[in-house]
């Protein structure tokens, strides 16, 4: 088959891969967007259960319209308008549609090789990553450290395959790197960065360092210069008090897959 022809068929199969995953979305990360304190979501914001697979993480976030409970009489009057869906968490279209967008521009980045397959993997966690973040300023354990640790695991798979174009050394010293350079920043000034990112820094240091230093270094000034822009520019605006801690996974993982994006097309 021409390669062009491979090209196309596989960035389409990402896309819709990134649509049905991140379709899933919107229900966990409700669930996830509480305070530090507080337990997980277990009901939609009317006091529905959330049921389902995987004890209701998975599936639609709405809830169906109670029907009625017993049947009305016949009458002339006019039925009542039935009560709508109880819908919550972000927009199911917005998401499917971003994780369907950042799935195929990896694809067509990375092309025929192994670490692709990781890349999807760990699209959806990361989005539902950004999604809490932005909501709650907050980076779970029960994501930042699957992220991490799927990231290193997955990527040992690819570094044994045939056609790979990084390195698994490069990827756990990144991982190193890049979370030691958070963990120190956190000592210095805690009030800067919460210990999440920390974490999420592990992770992504194992996927940027994948292609190598250029990439890690890439990815992560990248996401520090907007970052800081953004907080410089919400501060002059007056829409962030002073200390008030910033949402910095978004940017931590926006870069991130700017720089995966450069290197794995220079790969």
């Amino acid at each position: 088959m021409d390669p062009d022809l491979w090209l196309t068929a596989l960035t389409a199969a990402a896309a819709l891969w990134g649509a049905a995953a991140g379709a899933l979305l919107p229900r966990p990360a409700y669930r996830f967007a509480v305070d530090e304190d507080s337990p997980w979501q277990t009901t939609c914001p009317a006091g529905h259960p959330l049921t389902g697979p995987a004890h209701g993480w998975l599936g639609r976030a709405r809830c169906p319209a109670p029907g009625p409970a017993t049947t009305p009489p016949a009458t002339t009057l006019p039925a009542p308008t039935p009560p709508a869906p109880c819908t919550y968490g972000p927009s199911t279209t917005a998401v499917a549609l971003l994780t369907a967008v950042v799935c195929a521009t990896l694809a067509l980045a990375t092309g025929v090789r192994p670490e692709l397959g990781v890349w999807l993997l760990l699209t959806p966690l990361g989005v539902l990553l950004v999604l809490v973040d932005l909501k709650v300023q907050r980076l779970p354990d029960p994501l930042t450290l699957p992220f991490a640790a799927l990231a290193l695991l997955l990527l040992g798979g690819a570094a044994v395959t045939p056609e790979h174009a990084g390195e698994w050394r490069t990827a756990a010293l990144g991982a190193l790197t890049l979370g030691g350079a958070y963990f120190l920043l956190f000592l210095i000034r805690p009030l800067a960065l919460g210990f999440g990112d920390v974490k999420l820094a592990v992770g992504l240091g194992a996927v940027l360092g994948w292609y190598g230093w250029g990439a890690l270094y890439v990815g992560t000034f990248a996401g520090a210069v907007v970052g800081s822009v953004w907080t410089v520019v919400q501060a002059v605006r007056g829409r962030t008090a002073r200390r008030q801690l910033v949402a910095l996974g978004p940017f931590m993982i926006g870069g991130a897959y700017a720089g995966l994006l450069l290197e794995a097309y220079a790969a």
